[in-house]
């Protein structure tokens, strides 16, 4: 289990170890083109595509993908039943080649909504990768930083009942998290314009460079990732450190 930035200081790397993205604006990049709005989410999955190939090219360890959240349950029901489908699809079509790239996929946030087929392919696809040494993907569905605080709370006082009224530490808290697994972001991209996370990875996102960018993801292709490492390379990471500390450090 990795620890806490709040407690422990991450190495200084050039390229982000784990990179965590929320992919808007494929309903706008859509209605621009007078289309309508899944075929935005169409051309979105190609980007992941896209996007998956150019962390592993550039040795990124974890890529994490908010592709839907427990908010967007609100939006028309034609759209939300289309988004089903075309996750559904993804799976079917695309484990497989994660799975020969040496991708290991992982899925996080309240499946319980989902149809149950739906969730047999998810187990499914986490362990046909699961032992895989390349990249670690994240998909986020269904997901929501508050669900996830409350999902580990819950689990922990079921699991250690005895913690019910101590003092709660940040590993024994954290090592229930839906992302456990992995270290935290070290940088959080969001295309589309907005400036907001959106209930993303609330935990997970304390010390995470922050990139915003007004491309839309369907148009967000490799280019555009090495503009944000590049973002991501000019900034001081001190971690609550002085400047001078930092370069006496080095």
């Amino acid at each position: 289990m990795f620890g806490s930035s709040t407690q422990h200081i991450p190495a200084s790397t050039d390229v982000p170890q784990h990179i965590a993205i929320i992919m808007d604006g494929n309903g706008r990049w859509a209605k621009k083109r007078f289309m309508p709005r899944i075929a935005g989410h169409k051309r979105g999955v190609e980007m992941v595509r896209e996007v998956i190939k150019a962390c592993v090219s550039r040795n990124v360890k974890y890529l994490t993908l908010f592709a839907f959240s427990s908010e967007n349950w609100r939006r028309p029901e034609e759209e939300v039943n289309l988004l089903m489908d075309l996750f559904h699809f993804a799976l079917k079509h695309e484990v497989g080649k994660l799975h020969k790239n040496q991708v290991r996929l992982k899925v996080i946030g309240d499946l319980s909504r989902f149809d149950p087929k739906l969730v047999q392919m998810i187990h499914a696809s986490e362990k046909m990768t699961a032992d895989n040494p390349g990249l670690t993907l994240t998909i986020a569905a269904n997901y929501g930083g508050r669900w996830d605080m409350l999902q580990a709370v819950s689990k922990m006082l079921q699991h250690r009942p005895e913690l019910a009224g101590q003092e709660i530490t940040e590993a024994q808290f954290t090592s229930y998290l839906s992302m456990h697994y992995a270290p935290e972001p070290d940088l959080f991209i969001r295309t589309g314009g907005e400036q907001r996370i959106s209930n993303f990875l609330l935990w997970q996102l304390a010390y995470s460079e922050f990139y915003f960018t007004p491309t839309l993801w369907p148009d967000f292709d490799a280019a555009a990732l090495d503009m944000a490492i590049a973002s991501f390379q000019q900034r001081e990471r001190r971690f609550g450190r002085t400047s001078e500390q930092l370069h006496h450090a080095t």
